[in-house]
């Protein structure tokens, strides 16, 4: 009896089953073969023909953006970027959008008599903070931090002068200018004087000291090494050994120079005289660069301390 009724219901497991994979296999033909009945026939013929209209229309649309590539390189072609660094011109390839072409130039300095013979970045020996030196020499002239007032009570007067015309001149636009491309980009330097008994502002470097470099000039080629040490000694007579420091301008208390007098707005001041530079310059008198930033092929990395060394460096023993 007990035989009987496995017997019975495999066979109507069997049969389910059966029934199960006929109803099933039904239901997914049109998902899978896309003919579920008359609404939802579709013609091959159109299918396909819409689906090459819409490769055709994606290569069309392909070609186009390659073809605008392809003209905006060729309009690109030919253009040059110069861009003017102070001390040399640099003519390259334009390229749009790259980070170097942003329109910045600075002024080569044509009247600078220091110049002459340092160049125009003539900051190299403190390798770690050069460039931000270098920075300062587009600005403000060699004589402003490397000629100070040697007696008590004297004191320079500062003003603008044109790096091409040498000329005193007034307070460049671009220090208040909301125009973009004229900050910065000022065409004139910073440089110290003395004021007359009548009221007339004379750079420290006069025509009597210009004459004499520009004779030295024409001449050294004639002079002997033990002559010409002689002239530079002459030429560089009021230079100090020590020159001005960061803090004497980027202070808030007495900065060097007369940041209202010399038309900088009130904001660009604030700037000036209480940036982080001033504080790091205020608060660490050496700066400490690690060796791996520092210029130069001569350094390598410290070989690593056997363990016993170390070991007793941390008081392990």
């Amino acid at each position: 009896m007990l035989h009987l009724i496995k017997t019975i219901i495999n066979k109507v497991y069997i049969i389910f089953l059966m029934c199960f994979t006929v109803w099933y296999g039904f239901f997914l033909y049109p998902v899978i073969w896309g003919h579920g009945g008359a609404d939802h026939d579709v013609d091959p013929t159109a299918a396909t023909e819409a689906n090459v209209d819409a490769e055709i229309a994606a290569l069309l649309n392909e070609a186009d953006m390659q073809e605008e590539q392809f003209a905006s390189a060729l309009r690109e072609q030919g253009r040059i970027a110069t861009t003017n660094l102070g001390y040399m011109v640099v003519e390259e390839e334009y390229v749009q959008g790259h980070f170097h072409h942003v329109g910045m130039t600075v002024e080569p300095d044509d009247s600078s008599l220091c110049i002459r013979c340092h160049g125009a970045i003539p900051h190299d020996k403190a390798k770690a903070i050069r460039a931000f030196l270098n920075m300062h020499a587009f600005y403000v002239a060699c004589e402003t931090c490397h000629i100070q007032p040697k007696t008590e009570g004297e004191s320079w007067a500062f003003r603008w002068y044109d790096k091409k015309s040498g000329e005193l001149i007034s307070n460049p636009p671009g220090l208040t200018s909301l125009d973009k491309s004229m900050y910065g980009n000022y065409g004139a330097k910073i440089a110290p004087g003395r004021i007359s008994s009548s009221g007339q502002f004379m750079f420290l470097n006069d025509e009597k000291e210009r004459a004499f470099v520009e004779k030295y000039l024409q001449e050294k080629d004639r002079l002997g090494s033990t002559q010409q040490s002689k002239m530079k000694k002459v030429i560089h007579r009021r230079i100090d050994e020590d020159p001005l420091m960061c803090d004497g301008c980027h202070n808030d208390t007495s900065p060097y120079l007369p940041y209202d007098l010399l038309g900088y707005p009130k904001r660009r001041k604030q700037d000036l005289v209480g940036t982080e530079v001033a504080g790091m310059v205020a608060k660490y008198q050496e700066f400490y660069m690690p060796k791996f930033l520092l210029p130069g092929d001569n350094w390598k990395p410290e070989a690593p301390k056997p363990a016993a060394e170390k070991a007793e460096e941390d008081g392990a023993y």
